[in-house]
């Protein structure tokens, strides 16, 4: 994955290949491009990952697998397609947040008291900034240039994701740094 983009996404890769499943049979490798295209090349998978959870798939019983000249396709099977059903159907939980490396950082280092949490605030709004900034330059650029990249409306709306994204983070961060001001330098230190 790359690195700015770390803690923006969490991945449901089981989900993502039981969905592309649904469309017929593939090979683990036809499985892996796949994925990486319709996630707008942002979110690449180690084959090894893609392979292990196949195998995961095929021991849940979701997907079966057929061998013929010693290559291995992959298909999905009806209890598959109903775990992928309900997942299409899941909404996003609003109570706790996902697990997320941003608020992880902040809230441990509250902990550690209000100074510290201040400095890794500061400190995690300009990496936000700067990812922000680079991400807006480079949507003027491909717009201004009428190009679009070989993975076309996929990379549009991840890169629609990730400006949201990373907005509602600043909002977050200037919160806590609020908040974090309002306190009595003794209420954010460990006992």
């Amino acid at each position: 994955m790359h690195t700015e983009y770390a803690y923006y996404v969490g991945m449901a890769v089981r989900e993502g290949l039981l969905s592309l499943l649904v469309e017929g049979p593939r090979h683990g490798y036809q499985l892996k491009s796949e994925f990486e295209a319709l996630t707008g090349g942002v979110w690449p998978l180690n084959v090894g990952q893609v392979y292990s959870t196949l195998d995961r798939l095929e021991r849940d019983g979701l997907v079966i697998t057929n061998e013929s000249d010693g290559q291995k396709t992959y298909a999905i099977t009806p209890v598959g397609v109903e775990v992928l059903g309900d997942w299409w159907e899941t909404t996003p939980a609003d109570e706790p947040p996902a697990r997320d490396e941003l608020i992880l950082k902040v809230l441990m280092a509250v902990g550690s008291g209000g100074d510290h949490a201040l400095s890794v605030v500061t400190q995690q709004r300009t990496a936000v900034v700067e990812m922000l900034q680079r991400r807006r330059r480079l949507n003027k650029q491909r717009n201004r240039n009428g190009a679009r990249s070989g993975d076309g409306l996929a990379a549009d709306l991840m890169t629609d994701a990730l400006v949201v994204r990373a907005e509602a983070d600043l909002r977050w961060l200037e919160m806590c740094e609020a908040r974090l001001l309002q306190q009595p330098s003794t209420e954010t230190r460990r006992s």
